[in-house]
């Protein structure tokens, strides 16, 4: 299957990507890193270009498009590593007075009973009682878990979640190619070498898997093309990164390299509801069912 982007949604995709390599280029990266704190500032830009409204009717002061583009949305924020509750905050506009414009930051404790800057936040969606801090691999998401906070996890929540894990995949992919490209050893690029090619080819065909899945799902929105979008997109997040370290060699886990910290991220993703058991089973299910 075949998806087309409208005018409209490549303008969305293009001006977002604009203002976070604007606002949240390396070296905003590493200095988000450092002072392990939100950027309030981007935070109500995102709100001033819509981000947070972006689902949200133009009537209620949202910007009036649909779940599809959300997804290009998400998807270029986990491309970016923007740091922050961005589900959490998206799902609250409308709802919560100033989620929409990003002057509140806007966390949730979800069905997987883990919280993602509940410190940072100005208001928390769900019972957070009895919250303990975990030590997160991800210098860029504080957590905490919330004992016996269970319950079926919100579609859109999974899916965007999903869209953010095809950013990651697909900017791994990018950095992967990059450096086979540049890196050289025995006076060739390592890209020449066809154990790194198998690398970033493996790594391609998982991020166009990953995007056709979380394409169609933005468009059917059923649960279960989320589940299965979501399962092909943690995978290209978490085994593309992986890969790309591998490119990248010893390198790769120094704090100047970049791939790491979106392997890091990919990880924690992944423990947000909706996950892999989660997902497996929702499948399970419905074909369980289609077996009549």
């Amino acid at each position: 299957m075949r998806f087309q982007l409208t005018d409209e949604q490549r303008a969305v995709r293009a001006a977002l990507r604009q203002l976070l390599d604007r606002r949240f280029d390396r070296e905003a990266l590493r200095a988000a890193v450092e002072a392990s704190a939100l950027d309030r500032a981007l935070w109500r830009e995102l709100g001033a270009a819509g981000f947070f409204a972006l689902r949200l009717p133009e009537a209620e002061g949202g910007v009036g498009l649909g779940l599809p583009e959300a997804v290009l949305a998400f998807e270029e924020a986990g491309r970016a590593l923007l740091p922050g509750p961005l589900v959490a905050t998206h799902l609250a506009a409308g709802e919560v007075p100033g989620a929409a414009d990003g002057s509140v930051v806007v966390a949730a404790v979800d069905g997987g009973g883990v919280a993602e800057w509940l410190t940072e936040a100005d208001v928390v969606r769900g019972d957070a009682s009895g919250a303990v801090p975990l030590r997160s691999v991800d210098p860029l998401t504080p957590l905490h878990r919330v004992p016996g906070a269970r319950g079926a996890a919100d579609p859109v929540a999974v899916l965007l979640t999903a869209a953010e894990q095809l950013g990651t995949a697909v900017r791994v992919c990018e950095l992967a190619a990059q450096h086979a490209r540049t890196r050289e050893q025995f006076g060739r690029p390592i890209g020449a070498f066809q154990a790194v090619q198998q690398l970033c080819a493996r790594t391609l065909v998982r991020v166009e898997v990953a995007r056709a899945a979380v394409y169609a799902a933005a468009v059917t929105a059923d649960p279960v093309d989320i589940a299965a979008a979501r399962l092909l997109a943690d995978e290209a997040a978490v085994r593309g990164a992986r890969d790309c370290l591998q490119v990248h060699g010893g390198m790769g886990f120094t704090w100047e390299a970049e791939v790491h910290l979106h392997l890091k991220r990919a990880w924690v993703r992944t423990q947000r509801a909706g996950g892999t058991t989660e997902s497996e089973e929702l499948l399970a299910c419905d074909l369980v069912a289609g077996t009549g």
